[in-house]
């Protein structure tokens, strides 16, 4: 085996020799490129460093089983420890979301046109009710239509007058033997077809009275004017001109990101937080859609929550939707998680004999919300994880523990 006592020494001395490049290039003002390549090579060293340490001191704990002589007793390294403990473990999506209205109108002509606003009765902000007259819409050809409609029914009201006095006279007279058949069914028939065109006239009436009603344009629900962006002399068409927002029933809205289109669904628990007034309450998802947008590649869910005064349509929202919940697990700081050849471990204390050393345990790590991950395997209750001190540990090490 070759000696590997100097390789630190090489390390170190190939270490000082980048950092003086380093210095050099910068008193002369390197561009950017040049930076990033001494950056990433100087990673690379270091990098080379740390695994060749490691090699050196498991290269010491063997030959330290083999021939205790050929190195000098180690002194112990000084770690923190903390006992695996099972406990609930849990993991939530975290979304940027709002509140919504459930009930939002949008407030348009009944007629279809709309027309040219010469009063309005509503500004922004307003608490509105339902049957408050909004705006005013210009009338004036309605209400000629109108007078014109009632001047025709008049009209037609006194010619049937006339029509049916005339034919209740004729069928008197041929009852007494005067006159003609001929002359009763002829006045009959001018009173029905007069009569027709007076009925006729009344619905005519009746339509271009609802006309008329049409110029004035009234809130169909309760709520507060959330936008009105139109004016007097403007041409009111509906086009999300009035905005009606009903406060009284509310919900939190928000994107979810595809790839958890199948975590997702109604009946989801949901923590919802509002930083704005430090307050936090439970929900459940109430409309999950299974459409994908395709702009954001995310779909669409919304969960109703309690009204109150300190809730406002689109205010900010912290969404954290639970998909993922296990009521005992064994879990680690996941910073402690390290890769090598053999896979994902954590390094471990072991008492052995009269010392304590640092041993790895490979494990199968799970779900990882905030600065903790599931160990789903390789870990069981009580083992000491060494959580403070565990970087650049090698399997055997000696250590010196305390626990947290």
């Amino acid at each position: 085996m070759k000696n590997t006592r100097n390789m630190p020494k090489i390390m170190n001395t190939a270490l000082l020799a980048t950092s003086l490049l380093v210095a050099s290039c910068g008193a002369k003002q390197p561009n950017e490129k040049i930076i990033a390549d001494k950056k990433a090579q100087l990673a690379k060293l270091k990098t080379e460093q740390t695994r060749i340490n490691g090699q050196i001191g498991e290269a010491e704990a063997e030959l330290a089983k083999l021939d205790s002589t050929l190195i000098p007793g180690e002194k112990a390294k000084l770690v923190s420890v903390t006992p695996a403990a099972s406990a609930p473990f849990t993991h939530f999506i975290d979304l940027l979301g709002r509140i919504d209205a459930v009930n939002i109108t949008n407030i348009s002509p009944r007629n279809g046109g709309g027309g040219q606003v010469r009063a309005l009765y509503v500004k922004k902000g307003d608490l509105v009710h339902k049957g408050k007259l909004l705006l005013q819409l210009d009338d004036v050809i309605a209400r000629q239509n109108l007078n014109g409609a009632r001047q025709n029914l008049a009209a037609l009201k006194s010619q049937l007058d006339l029509a049916k006095d005339l034919y209740k006279r004729r069928k008197n007279l041929l009852d007494q033997g005067i006159g003609t058949e001929v002359d009763v069914l002829t006045a009959k028939t001018n009173a029905d077809n007069l009569e027709s065109q007076y009925n006729a006239q009344q619905e005519n009436l009746k339509n271009i009275q609802e006309q008329l009603n049409f110029t004035s344009v009234y809130s169909d629900v309760d709520g507060v004017a959330d936008d009105v962006n139109i004016r007097v002399g403007e041409i009111f068409n509906g086009a999300n001109q009035i905005r009606i927002v009903n406060t009284s029933s509310l919900k939190v809205v928000a994107q979810v990101p595809e790839n958890y289109l199948g975590r997702v669904s109604v009946g989801s628990h949901v923590r919802v937080s509002f930083p704005d007034i430090n307050k936090t309450i439970d929900a459940q998802v109430t409309v999950a859609s299974p459409m994908i947008d395709n702009n954001s590649r995310s779909f669409y869910i919304e969960a109703r929550i309690p009204s109150g005064k300190e809730y406002h349509p689109n205010q900010v929202a912290r969404v954290q939707i639970q998909d993922y919940s296990v009521p005992a697990a064994l879990s680690v700081p996941i910073n402690t998680l390290q890769s090598d050849d053999k896979g994902k471990f954590v390094m471990v204390a072991v008492q052995e004999k009269d010392k304590l050393v640092a041993r790895k345990k490979i494990v199968q790590p799970g779900e990882f919300y905030g600065d903790r991950i599931e160990i789903k395997s390789g870990l069981q209750a009580g083992d000491a994880i060494i959580t403070d001190g565990f970087q650049g540990l090698y399997d055997g090490q000696p250590i010196t523990a305390g626990v947290r």
